[in-house]
């Protein structure tokens, strides 16, 4: 396995394994209404993940879809912690938990994970900063305006890269701040948390330019979003095509990773969008 994730002139590929009952791609895979957890099936299909090529298992267990309302700290642990245990125990692979709360981040890393995706950028608990630099855990910076229930209520930018490039850097900041090493330390400009068509769109098309700007690795996640569905008509259950369409666009613009639930088809979008970015001409020799 690579190391550290996210290194430069390579592609990381997360594969997502959602311990939740309502994500909007695979709510309730694995964990019933009754927040009974399928260990056995859940660590199954991250191992199929693997065997397709991803890099590494992000592991949720809260949904961060458009209109989800939060979690209790204590169903989420109960919905993780088991699963990573589980999954440190089968593999050796790298392992992310996806939260935004400081307790459950210490308790997955305990548990083995390694790294820590919080989609809030540390604006909904600045105190999981502290946690991932007492574990020298690699922490992925998201940036999003307002919460999962709110976020979707017309958002508004006049520059959505300068401004998403501002927000994040605040991020970072507090992370640094806190003792976490920026070599352990990568963004994500949110596609789908708090942005319009045109938005999502901007960001991964600029993904490289984030990346220069805030001179850290870049990691995007346009899986099955519904952005996709506004350019296709794409229901949920068949924007696979289009995920990979925007995964490959993303790279060749300079991702450093992405975010996928199909890994297969994630791990081949990244070589392809890897393979065109290196086969490009230097801009200032395109003349």
């Amino acid at each position: 396995m690579r190391d550290p994730l996210f290194a430069r002139g390579e592609v990381t590929v997360l594969g997502v394994l959602n311990a939740t009952p309502d994500s909007f791609s695979d709510g309730g895979r694995f964990v019933s209404a009754g927040e009974t957890l399928d260990v056995e099936a859940a660590v199954a299909a991250g191992l199929a993940l693997l065997g397709e090529g991803v890099h590494a298992l992000d592991v949720g267990g809260e949904s961060t879809r458009p209109g989800a309302a939060e979690v209790p700290v204590e169903v989420e642990l109960a919905r993780v912690v088991p699963l990573i245990e589980a999954l440190s125990k089968a593999t050796g692979a790298p392992l992310s938990i996806d939260t935004r709360k400081a307790r459950v981040a210490e308790a997955a890393l305990l548990a083995g994970a390694s790294m820590v995706n919080d989609v809030s950028g540390l604006r909904f608990d600045p105190a999981l900063a502290g946690v991932a630099a007492a574990h020298g855990a690699t922490l992925l910076l998201g940036h999003s305006r307002g919460t999962p229930d709110s976020m979707q209520r017309s958002p508004r930018y006049d520059d959505v890269l300068e401004e998403v490039a501002a927000e994040l850097a605040e991020s970072v900041a507090i992370a640094c701040r806190a003792g976490v090493s920026r070599a352990r330390i990568a963004v994500d400009p949110g596609i789908g948390f708090g942005k319009r068509l045109e938005d999502n769109l901007a960001l991964l098309a600029n993904a490289g330019w984030l990346g220069a700007r805030l001179g850290l690795p870049v990691v995007v996640g346009p899986s099955r979003k519904s952005f996709l569905e506004q350019l296709t008509g794409d229901p949920v259950d068949r924007r696979d095509a289009a995920t990979v369409a925007a995964c490959a666009s993303a790279v060749m613009a300079g991702a450093d990773g992405l975010r996928v639930h199909a890994g297969a088809a994630g791990v081949r979008a990244a070589r392809i969008g890897l393979a065109l970015r290196l086969a490009q001409r230097p801009l200032d020799a395109r003349r």
